[in-house]
């Protein structure tokens, strides 16, 4: 662990170790694209499939070792114990950090199948990353905003047409489905402009993942409710990580049954659109209870140890 040097001094490395696990990577899985895309055959989708994800559990294991290499990290997981390879889930979490994925990635790795995220459509053109995340099958999502809705109205469900395609791809191989809920990262101006009513998150958006669970409700053998937290490291928490100073990772995991309270026709079923959404907002207003009660019996345990001093 070379959490000792200083900052400035680790961050040229740790980024550079990083950008090459992300390159090394990206290079190695870009061609079982190629190969999936000229070679339409299930066999050889099978098989591009099995090197896809030993590709991304080696990205994974070396992002684990560099964060521990780079960090003096207390791993914190709880509620993971009864988790299962060979099982479909969807996973719901709120997001922090660029860091989420990586952490999110690594709880995942001994545990339940390789996850497919939910990607901003930007992001497939970033070298490597895109490329890579394309050769994996990740889904990526278009947004469309109100504005660009009212001026082109055929653009509406079009994010909903490709959960659907990328489901299908789902049914056969044991998969995560991941989605932040948030659809970004929080900040106290992203809080303040979207006029949160929690404390720790942004309000959830119930559409991608009522739609997933509509597509494959069925085959999910639960939902894994992921909250991530950085206590140590409320602000930057990815610079953190790259100047050896992110200090504890907490991640608390709660499986959730798939039942008729989550399944249902979302987009033509009134009802039920009302019924979803007050879950997944009980479920968010639960999260940011957690999240304050784990800070309030932190900062009592601290004071009760300054006092024993």
């Amino acid at each position: 662990m070379l959490s000792f040097l200083p900052g400035w001094l680790l961050f040229p490395f740790s980024f550079s170790a990083f950008a090459l696990n992300l390159a090394f990577w990206g290079i190695v899985v870009t061609p079982l694209g190629l190969i999936k895309l000229l070679l339409p055959f299930k066999a050889v989708h099978r098989l591009t499939g099995y090197a896809g994800k030993g590709c991304y559990r080696g990205w994974t294991a070396v992002n684990t070792a560099l964060i521990n290499l780079f960090n003096h990290v207390d791993w914190q997981v709880t509620g993971a114990q009864t988790l299962d390879k060979q099982s479909w889930y969807l996973l719901i979490s709120n997001h922090k950090s660029w860091l989420d994925i990586p952490v999110v990635s690594t709880v995942a790795h001994s545990r339940i199948p390789e996850p497919k995220f939910f990607l901003k459509d930007q992001l497939k053109w970033l070298p490597f990353l895109g490329t890579g995340c394309w050769a994996l099958d990740m889904p990526f999502m278009k947004r469309y905003s109100a504005a660009q809705l009212a001026k082109r109205p055929e653009l509406k469900g079009k994010d909903i047409e490709t959960t659907r395609a990328s489901c299908q791809k789902f049914k056969t191989v044991p998969t995560t489905i991941i989605n932040f809920v948030e659809g970004t990262r929080f900040t106290e101006q992203k809080k303040a402009h979207k006029q949160s009513p929690f404390q720790y998150l942004l309000p959830p958006k119930a559409g991608g993942i009522a739609f997933t669970l509509a597509s494959m409700g069925e085959q999910f053998n639960a939902i894994l409710d992921f909250t991530l937290l950085y206590p140590d490291n409320p602000d930057h928490v990815a610079l953190d990580m790259l100047m050896g100073k992110l200090k504890r990772v907490v991640v608390q995991v709660e499986v959730l049954p798939v039942d008729q309270q989550v399944i249902g026709d979302y987009f033509n079923d009134e009802q039920f659109r009302q019924r979803f959404q007050l879950w997944l907002n009980q479920r968010w207003q639960l999260k940011d209870q957690q999240i304050a009660q784990y800070y309030q019996q932190r900062a009592s345990t601290t004071q009760t140890e300054h006092l024993a001093c």
